[in-house]
């Protein structure tokens, strides 16, 4: 009798490790996060190097630590040069947005110019209205808006519950836009009277656009910088719930047959 006990308690407790589960149980997991939308300038000037190694690599490398910063909150990508393009939807999913991220370049639109209203325009349609999510447009850009409408727009956009930051990428003395083959520099890019065209940061551009729909501008020249002004922003932006899920999972039975053992 003493042997069989000690067996069966054997047997019982190794069946308890093996952590049998029967019925199921009911879990609710809730989000909670901010929609975030990067809205990458990807215009020729773009390319300009008095941002080492230039305005875009720059941009790409800020946005891409700014993801690797991020915990439950859903981002999505707009590319603009003259038109603007949906390049990710909003998604957490963030292996996705950098792989997006990656691949931007200033040949991916044919349109060439810096349409910020429309950069603007598409980013907002990108949000959902019936959604209770905070909402942060970020402007990646120099600045050089070849439209007007960009103040509007903005301002359009803040009565629709979206905040704008834009960051400027470039210096305000300006540098010339190089043509490249394979790697190397054989000209500059010049305008009809075969001037050397000088692209600069705008500053102010990127001001009043920020001011306009209740964020501010940050300069982009010092990554890390850049880093801390967006995680003091999301740490003072209300994290409110945007999805909750229901699923089921099997329950944890391993308490009987230690009891038994």
């Amino acid at each position: 009798l003493k042997l069989l006990i000690c067996l069966f308690s054997i047997i019982f407790i190794i069946i308890s490790l093996s952590n049998p589960q029967i019925g199921t149980k009911v879990e609710t997991y809730k989000r909670f996060g901010t929609d975030i939308v990067f809205a990458i300038d990807v215009s020729k000037s773009m390319l300009a190097e008095d941002i080492v190694p230039n305005r875009l690599e720059k941009s790409k490398q800020i946005v891409t630590q700014i993801i690797n910063n991020l915990k439950s909150d859903r981002v999505g990508i707009v590319a603009y040069a003259g038109k603007a393009f949906p390049q990710l939807p909003i998604t957490t999913d963030y292996s996705s947005a950098k792989m997006f991220l990656n691949n931007m370049n200033t040949d991916m639109i044919s349109s060439q110019g810096t349409a910020i209203d429309e950069a603007i325009q598409l980013s907002t349609n990108y949000f959902d209205e019936d959604q209770n999510s905070s909402k942060i447009l970020f402007i990646i850009s120099d600045g050089e808006d070849h439209n007007n409408n960009s103040n509007d727009i903005s301002k359009f956009a803040a009565k629709k519950g979206i905040s704008i930051y834009t960051i400027g990428v470039g210096k305000e003395k300006g540098a010339p836009i190089p043509i490249k083959n394979n790697g190397v520099i054989q000209n500059y890019k010049r305008d009809n009277n075969n001037e050397v065209v000088i692209t600069k940061l705008n500053t102010e551009m990127l001001q009043n656009i920020s001011e306009s729909a209740g964020g501010y501008y940050i300069n982009g020249e010092i990554t890390s910088k850049v880093i801390d002004e967006v995680n003091t922003i999301l740490l003072n932006t209300e994290k409110k719930e945007f999805d909750t899920q229901k699923f089921s999972e099997f329950e944890d039975q391993f308490q009987w047959f230690i009891a038994f053992a």
